[in-house]
């Protein structure tokens, strides 16, 4: 009976199933056209939690800045790229603690959409970055928000 080369080779891991939470950098890229919406430069803590046997990971984020934080839980779609990298698409809502003050996404309630990629930088540290993209996140403005974050995190099991 013959074997196929195919079958004779290892299955090789890809991407990464790691829980995690970490801390970093926001930046706001936009305003809203007010003259106290300015882009603001912040910080960010996020997390990851995996769902056993499907590509899907619940996420929370908190981005925040001297004035006030947005909290956000989020779902995604992760998508293996390499072995220990993910990259991920999704959405979820943001929360303004203190509507009208400024966050690195706005500084108000809105749907949010991330764009986003993490890797493990060994067996217990993951590395992430990503975008996100509130919709209608500014008052007494039709603008929507943009941001980028990246940090580093510590995997749980």
């Amino acid at each position: 009976m013959a074997s196929s080369p195919a079958a004779a080779q290892p299955e090789v891991a890809r991407g990464t199933d790691a829980n995690y939470i970490g801390v970093g950098v926001s930046a706001g890229l936009t305003n809203g056209g007010q003259g106290d919406d300015a882009a603001i430069l912040g910080g960010n803590v996020q997390g990851r939690a995996t769902l056993p046997d499907v590509p899907v990971s619940v996420r929370g984020a908190v981005i925040f800045s001297d004035e006030t934080s947005a909290i956000m839980p989020l779902a995604t779609y992760d998508i293996p790229i390499a072995p220990g990298a993910n990259v991920y698409v999704g959405g979820g809502y943001s929360f303004v603690e203190d509507a009208g003050q400024r966050t690195p996404l706005g500084n108000r309630n809105a749907p949010v959409v991330v764009v986003g990629a993490e890797a493990e930088l060994g067996a217990n540290v993951v590395a992430y970055g990503d975008a996100k993209w509130g919709i209608n996140a500014y008052q007494n403005s039709p603008a929507d928000a943009l941001s980028v974050q990246g940090g580093v995190g510590l995997r749980f099991r």
